[in-house]
């Protein structure tokens, strides 16, 4: 019998493929024992499973043994192959490359071990979606189709192992490259590359010399662009679930009614399910799970005052899909009340996803789910992911810097303001003064040195989309007059909150006490941390002195706190030039930099294109941080 978790599609063959979804899914319980008996059989002689199941393959005790874990569970492990120790740890097969999620631990991104087959699964997955949408619209197998895709840096662990995100390493792969495929796209990255085209029009067009598309980009508004453009298409693909949602009426804005299409869920760790009815909603978007995948259990989660609970330990029980019928008696009704949660074995036994789903009904006996939200997460713009533990520990360090000058923070929220291209993080502070302090805010530099704070605490990958891809504008902090957020307390207990119950929210979505909000501030400032400015005045400094061996830049155009050794690296590495300040002070600071690059080796790029430049793995200590 062929493998139930390596299973093939035609893209081609749109009969064959909704035939093969159709034994999926009537058969999802069967499919779903199958390949746990398969994971258990390859895998129970791994060191990892041995340790609970003592080179048994038993379902039963394998739910009974195996604890249910999180990331910093397994942790150590995934570190042991990055670092060079045998796949075996965790998996028969071999571990070909690691796989870079968007949420982190400890400040860096996840590591999630991925094998060959699991590239071959994710293949046969972008395959089985072309039938679905060849179902709902015609002639896409006519004329052409324009992806946006979108790369992102990868580096080599110890072990040799590239570690990449999960994109990264399908449109780099032999698989891609040789296959017919729908495509992945967050809304944030789809509507970042509509705006390059909507600042950077004229350019296009004086290369392309094309009358039409100059009249449409030179009109009044930008409204309904692409339909314009390209008056052809027939839908946008690209994901609006979740954290997403909130870019829906900016898309809407610029696609002139074209569909928005989810075709599916998926992340780092696995592909979950596909969307079975493309051209609905987005709000009455819900994914099929596809059985064979991966092996899936459930934990029932509940929600108490908006927020959700789920207690988890040694005596925690699960539920997998022969126990679904159970828990939603009441098939293809919406149960808003059945939220679970996704846990999953591939080669992260047990490993507790995190996402928070909602069972909205079946396709023949396969659960359809709504995805809800991802635990914990506060502030999301692209493939950041700020919690709560994440911007409360960012925000008590900044405020330390008001205590001095005599001001108290009493009270802070935040939410993510994507009214602009690209989005940013908007927090709310009511301040205090204590002592004789007669100031009613605190001096704007000392602000800006806030919002620097606050970003330089958040963790790698908000500072890689803030400083490297340019996907997360200036961190925002406007401050509101006293009383606000009594004011915002009372809007919530109008609404249902519990007196006795509430807490300030610390990220408001409502658009109603946004304005409560907005209506009582009285200044606002923006972090100056990432002052990409300084580098795009060098372009034009560079390109007049292509001939020479040095420029000399002025004290003028640099902000406070650049990273003046950053700035001298990326000009001598990448154009071989020298770069000179009109002052004495910066010499040491540069001096030691350098001494530390050329140690630690860092990754060092400049994308002349967009006057971009990212570097990672640095030591930058703060005497080499000069204030101009």
């Amino acid at each position: 019998m062929p493998s139930r978790m390596l299973l093939s599609c035609d893209p081609h063959d749109n009969e064959a493929g909704l035939m093969l979804l159709e034994d999926l899914t009537t058969n999802a319980n069967q499919v779903q024992l199958e390949v746990l008996e398969e994971i258990l059989t390859q895998n129970a002689n791994t060191e990892y499973l041995r340790g609970y199941l003592d080179g048994h393959s038993d379902k039963g005790l394998f739910k009974k043994k195996v604890p249910i874990v999180n990331y910093e569970d397994i942790k150590p492990h995934i570190e042991r192959i990055a670092n060079g120790e045998p796949s075996r740890i965790i998996s028969a097969q071999p571990i070909t490359e690691l796989l870079t999620s968007s949420g982190t631990s400890g400040g860096q991104p996840k590591l999630m071990p991925s094998t060959a087959e699991d590239l071959d699964r994710k293949t046969f997955f972008y395959n089985l979606l072309i039938p679905v949408m060849n179902k709902y619209v015609d002639g896409l197998d006519q004329g052409k189709g324009m992806y946006l895709l979108f790369i992102k840096p990868e580096i080599s662990t110890p072990s040799g192992l590239m570690a990449r995100p999960v994109l990264t390493s399908y449109y780099k792969s032999s698989n891609f490259r040789n296959g017919l495929s729908t495509h992945l796209i967050f809304a944030s990255a789809f509507l970042r590359a509509i705006k390059f085209l909507e600042d950077h029009w004229r350019e296009l067009c004086s290369n392309i010399r094309t009358d039409f598309i100059e009249f449409e980009c030179n009109g009044e508004s930008w409204e309904g662009i692409i339909k314009k453009l390209w008056p052809r298409t027939k839908y946008i693909e690209v994901i609006v679930t979740g954290s997403m949602a909130q870019y829906i009426p900016t898309l809407e804005f610029y696609s002139g009614g074209l569909p928005l299409v989810s075709t599916m869920y998926a992340s780092s760790e696995c592909y979950y399910g596909i969307n079975l009815k493309p051209l609905s909603k987005p709000s009455d978007v819900s994914y099929t799970l596809l059985p064979n995948m991966a092996y899936f259990e459930f934990l029932h989660v509940q929600k108490n005052n908006g927020e959700v609970t789920q207690q988890v330990n040694a005596s925690s029980s699960s539920s997998d899909l022969s126990h679904m019928p159970h828990l939603c008696p009441a098939l293809h009704v919406l149960n808003r009340k059945n939220l679970l949660q996704s846990l999953w074995v591939g080669w992260l036994y047990r490993y507790r996803t995190g996402d928070i789903l909602m069972v909205t009904g079946f396709y023949n006996n396969a659960p359809q789910f709504r995805f809800v939200q991802r635990r914990n997460v506060v502030l999301s713009i692209d493939t950041d992911k700020t919690n709560e533990e994440d911007l409360l520990k960012a925000v008590t360090q900044a405020k330390l810097l008001l205590e001095p000058y005599g001001f108290l923070l009493t009270e802070y929220t935040s939410y993510a303001d994507t009214s602009s291209i690209p989005g940013h993080y908007v927090l709310f502070w009511e301040l205090k003064t204590r002592g004789n302090n007669d100031l009613s805010e605190p001096d704007h530099t000392i602000m800006e040195q806030c919002c620097s704070t606050v970003e330089e605490s958040l963790d790698s990958v908000y500072r890689r989309c803030r400083r490297r891809d340019n996907s997360i504008g200036p961190l925002e902090i406007r401050i509101v007059k006293p009383g606000t957020f009594d004011a915002l307390m009372d809007f919530c207990v109008s609404q249902g909150s519990s007196v006795n119950q509430y807490k300030t929210p610390r990220c408001i979505k409502s658009k109603e006490a946004i304005k409560i909000l907005d209506s009582r501030v009285v200044g606002k400032v923006f972090s100056k941390r990432y002052a990409s400015g300084v580098f795009l005045a060098l372009v034009p400094k560079i390109c007049d002195n292509l001939t020479s061996r040095s420029i000399s830049l002025p004290c003028s155009i640099a902000s406070p706190y650049i990273n003046f050794f950053s700035l001298t690296l990326i000009v001598e590495t990448c154009f071989g030039m020298s770069l000179h300040f009109l002052s004495d002070k910066f010499k040491g600071p540069i001096s030691r930099g350098k001494q530390r690059f050329h140690k630690q080796k860092p990754i060092c790029s400049w994308n002349k294109s967009r006057g971009q430049h990212g570097i990672s793995q640095i030591d930058v200590k703060e005497e080499d941080k000069i204030e101009v």
